[in-house]
């Protein structure tokens, strides 16, 4: 899915073709990715949120439950000289993480940095996002 949408460089550009959507309807991917692991589509339903919005970008995944949820990085890592990129996960600032992308020469405004710039934000919802290697 992501063939000839992956600009390291650049990560902003192609981020519509990396954003992977549960909008009450489950993404395909989701639902292959779910399949691989034993999962059939009736389970993912009842371990996911209706709704979930999750960006793949260079360096970074994140994620919004609902569409008024806050933006959440699961997943972070900068670009480093000697090829082995710095890792960070957890909670970190996302509105600092758009303070750092906006500077680029890149001047297409992603969906994900749109909405920090807007600021919506809600309460927690009891859901857990993790990463596992």
């Amino acid at each position: 899915q992501y063939k000839h949408h992956w600009f390291p460089d650049r990560p902003n550009k192609g981020s519509g073709y990396r954003c992977i959507r549960i909008n009450h309807k489950m993404d395909p991917l989701v639902g292959q990715a779910g399949q691989r692991i034993g999962l059939s589509i009736q389970q993912l339903y009842l371990l996911l949120p209706s709704e979930l919005t999750l960006w793949v970008d260079p360096f970074e995944v994140s994620y919004r439950i609902g569409e008024d949820g806050s933006i959440c990085v699961l997943y972070e890592s900068h670009p480093s000289t000697n090829g082995n990129p710095s890792v960070t996960t957890g909670n970190s600032n996302p509105a600092a993480s758009v303070a750092q992308v906006s500077p680029m020469v890149d001047s297409h405004i992603s969906c994900k940095e749109e909405l920090l710039v807007l600021g919506r934000t809600s309460p927690a919802k009891p859901y857990m996002m993790t990463v596992s290697s």
